[in-house]
């Protein structure tokens, strides 16, 4: 059964949620707290987390950054901050969906069936290897020379890993912003265009490719990206 954490102090909307993603055949842990929350999860990984930003005893935003360092769950934002740059803020961060409040529990459970399809559940095709790098997608790290790589391994967030997953399955392929769109399920926007970039920078960075002129993954300005390695999948 698909596991999902819900941190929201309102216990009325803990409660709605959980029912609802109960009755759909999930598993369901809520808390109120950051504190609990953080510390849950230190134990075991859920398959998706429903975050709200006004929490009492921490901000937010912080723990979805924390939450998409560590990787390893889906990400989803649920607040009541619906400006555009609140939007694009949590994108940017790394969660995977944004919701804002109020809406309807149906909805969240859509969302939640929307991010586990996209979450690898087969042990086939987890290792990637191309050019001085390995991509381990069950561990979520990335490992390459020690001048490239910090410290020869890094981890990246599950947002990072369905960039690099579309990079690597398309390798030498022109990956146009609608195809990208269609592939990871965002809508048509400035803010989800913003995530793509910013992602995409990250995983540059992680794999220590010159932002001016990067070898591997080629902005092809107007039109998408070119990811330009050979891929070895085990």
């Amino acid at each position: 059964m698909p596991r999902v954490a819900i941190l929201d102090d309102d216990p009325q909307i803990r409660d709605l949620l959980a029912d609802a993603l109960l009755a759909s055949g999930m598993q369901v842990s809520t808390y109120a707290r950051a504190a609990a929350f953080e510390s849950a999860l230190r134990q075991s990984t859920p398959d998706v987390c429903l975050v709200d930003l006004g929490l009492p005893d921490r901000d937010g935003l912080a723990v979805v950054s924390q939450l998409a360092l560590e990787g390893g769950a889906a990400i989803i934002i649920i607040s009541g901050r619906g400006q555009v740059q609140d939007r694009i803020t949590g994108l940017e961060l790394g969660a995977d969906d944004y919701v804002v409040k109020p809406f309807e529990p149906a909805e969240i459970v859509a969302r939640v069936r929307a991010r586990l399809r996209k979450t690898p559940t087969a042990p086939a095709r987890t290792i990637a290897r191309f050019g001085p790098f390995t991509a381990d997608f069950d561990r979520f790290t990335l490992t390459g020379p020690p001048g490239q790589v910090k410290d020869g391994e890094v981890g990246f967030s599950q947002a990072e890993a369905e960039i690099l997953r579309l990079f690597l399955g398309r390798p030498r392929r022109l990956l146009s912003r609608a195809e990208m769109q269609e592939a990871l399920g965002g809508s048509a926007s400035e803010s989800f265009d913003r995530a793509i970039d910013v992602r995409v920078s990250r995983l540059r960075a992680k794999m220590g490719e010159d932002p001016k002129n990067p070898a591997l993954i080629k902005t092809i300005y107007g039109a998408g990206y070119i990811f330009l390695g050979e891929v070895a999948w085990s």
